[in-house]
């Protein structure tokens, strides 16, 4: 038995290596890239184009059409061909938000560090007077403040103190680390305590909910709420519904944890505050959604007509100017095809860019996409257009070098990986897993048994300092970082456009009906 497994062990070693020694890797097409990538970069400038110029993009706001539009133009601009901006569907209503403030003015001034929730609704002017704290840690335990809410700004403690930070809030993987992940998952596994977190969850999205019934119902004025940032980070996401009959929330701000403890410790030494509160925004109609294509089409008559894409997602919070999430991927996977343009790379496959919008409430612009042009995850019903469809790259996890590839359980993808990443080892990225990763866009494809794949990037700053947050600008981007992952990403879709066969598939998954 033993001397069997050790047999089969190796058979699989050596197929595995028989595959990378057979896999063709063009070393001299990976030198004319790293050659444009390293020395003529446009990343920088292009990221700046979306964050700068265009600012916060929303999903349903005029700014994610603007970005959308310059996309597909500049695309047209360094030579790809088809741009164009794609209808997904209806989003919602829109919201924009045209100024804010939160200011306290005794006992002493401080202009405070805050930010509206998305879809929550304007102040109708500024609106002045003590906050009330409101100190409840079950739904009964509100009852207490009913008829006394009336144009409040109300306040619910603090579920934590601020504290000092002893580690770096960046940070790269170790080796260890890449290591580690390297391995597959332990059959079986699964992280302890799920169930219980699940729950407290649970409770306290509900208690929320309840909260901001009774506030409704109350009539008050403004909703405070600390953040779980610090040295004045703010994480800032939705308030409201996007839903076009859906009541508009209360207006609802998150204020920095230093100065939201400012305002409770001042209340509980029962010290005279006064807040004002002022926030302007617009609701806009129903409004419809786009994503965003451009292509380097295929050289070769037999499969011009199969699929090689990249890309990311264009949408963003409003907090800050999304750089990280996600204009970076983005910019990365524009610099990608404008360094296969640039150097005149003629792939046998037609390589497609597609920029998403809806990502951040639920990858809607690549799940309506997969749905029209692929199959559709409910049914696995699927159209021709499936067959011709070779691979998606996806970035999306911050400004970080790319460390490597989850290959999604896809066991036969991971030979190929390890040769087209071979060349790139010299620049820190030598990591293929066969695990899983979750949360973005490639799993629009591989949930109609497309393949779907999503870099491992460095982390950096983007958990502590930069995903959703108000702290996420065009500051936080690491320059030699995108540049690296543009070149990489531009050798692996080159590279699997000209592959004599499409990328391995997986089983199909089963429908969900």
């Amino acid at each position: 038995m033993k001397r069997n497994l050790i047999t089969a062990l190796v058979c699989i070693i050596s197929v595995a290596a028989a595959v990378r020694a057979q896999e063709p890797v063009d070393l001299q097409m990976i030198s004319k890239i790293k050659a444009e990538g390293l020395g003529n970069s446009q990343v920088m400038d292009t990221l700046s184009w979306l964050v700068d110029v265009h600012g916060p993009r929303l999903t349903g706001s005029p700014a994610m059409k603007a970005a959308n539009e310059w996309c597909r133009d500049k695309m047209a601009e360094w030579g790809l061909e088809n741009t164009r901006l794609e209808e997904w569907g209806t989003f919602g209503r829109g919201w924009v938000l045209k100024r804010y403030s939160l200011e306290m003015t005794a006992p002493y001034y401080v202009n405070m560090i805050a930010f509206p929730l998305a879809w929550t609704s304007g102040t109708d002017g500024p609106v002045s007077g003590t906050p009330l704290l409101i100190d409840a840690e079950k739904p009964e335990d509100l009852e207490k403040y009913k008829g006394k809410l009336k144009g409040a700004i109300v306040m619910t403690r603090p579920t934590r103190q601020a504290e000092a930070h002893f580690e770096p809030d960046a940070k790269r993987y170790t080796e260890q680390e890449l290591a580690d992940l390297a391995k597959a998952p332990t059959p079986g596994g699964r992280r302890g305590g799920r169930g219980a977190r699940f729950a407290e969850f649970r409770a306290r999205r509900e208690m929320r909910r309840k909260m901001n019934e009774i506030f409704k119902q109350e009539g008050v004025a403004a909703i405070l709420r600390a953040s779980r940032g610090e040295h004045g980070t703010l994480f800032v996401g939705r308030g409201g519904s996007r839903e076009a009959d859906a009541e508009p929330a209360l207006p609802t701000l998150v204020v920095a944890i230093e100065h939201y403890g400012l305002i409770v410790r001042l209340l509980d030494k029962d010290i005279p505050v006064k807040l004002e509160v002022n926030v302007k925004v617009d609701f806009l109609d129903e409004v419809e959604e786009y994503n965003v294509f451009g292509e380097i089409p295929g050289s070769d008559p037999a499969l011009k007509d199969e699929l090689v894409m990249l890309g990311g997602h264009l949408d963003s919070w409003h907090g800050a100017t999304g750089t990280t999430d996600n204009a970076a991927g983005c910019a990365v996977a524009l610099e990608a095809a404008r360094i296969l343009t640039a150097i005149g790379a003629k792939p046998r496959r037609t390589i497609r860019v597609g920029l998403w919008s809806g990502e951040e409430q639920g990858l809607l612009g690549s799940r309506a996409y997969v749905k029209k042009h692929f199959g559709d995850r409910e049914t696995m019903e699927l159209t021709p257009a499936h067959e011709n469809f070779s691979a998606y790259f996806n970035l999306d996890n911050g400004t970080g070098r790319i460390r490597g590839i989850y290959c999604q359980s896809n066991d036969a993808v991971k030979p190929i990986f390890e040769a087209w990443l071979k060349p790139f080892h010299d620049l820190d990225a030598t990591t293929v897993t066969i695990r899983n990763t979750g949360g973005t866009d490639h799993l629009s494809f591989d949930g109609v048994g497309l393949p779907g794949f999503q870099f491992i990037q460095d982390a950096v700053e983007y958990s502590t300092r930069t995903h959703h947050t108000n702290m996420d600008t065009y500051e936080r981007a690491e320059k030699a970082d995108l540049m690296q992952a543009s070149v990489i990403m531009a050798s692996f879709v080159y590279h699997a456009a000209m592959r004599d066969e499409k990328l391995p598939r997986k089983a199909l998954p089963e429908p969900r009906e």
